[in-house]
Parts: C-alpha cells; structure tokens; sequence
C-alpha cells in the first residue's frame, strides 16, 4: 500500500531526496508520491519534518 502526502506538506522535498525508489516529485505546492513506484518502506514517514505523510 502506497503513501499518501497531506494538506500539512510545505513542500520542503525532504522526502523526496530521502525516497530510494524515486517515488516522490514535486506537485502543485506539495509533493506527491506515485502509487506504481512507492515500495511501502516508509522512510518518507520518518523524514518529514511536519508529519504530512501517512498510509494510504
């Protein structure tokens, strides 16, 4: 199960240089994660400054 990036995101992109499979871009204002790439490793979580990722 893929993650999910909240409204809380501030667009810092840490999540995005943490990500090992590349699965994190920027999107409008946030980051979002793509579904297809995500391997569930939660590192994401674990990065974010402000708590904005969570299980989808």
């Amino acid at each position: 199960m893929a993650h999910k990036i909240t409204d809380e995101c501030t667009n810092c992109g840490v999540c995005e240089a943490e990500c090992p499979t590349g699965a994190i871009s920027e999107g409008d204002g946030v980051r979002v994660i793509d579904p297809d790439e995500c391997t569930d490793c939660g590192i994401c979580v674990d990065s974010c400054p402000v708590d904005a990722i969570e299980p989808e």
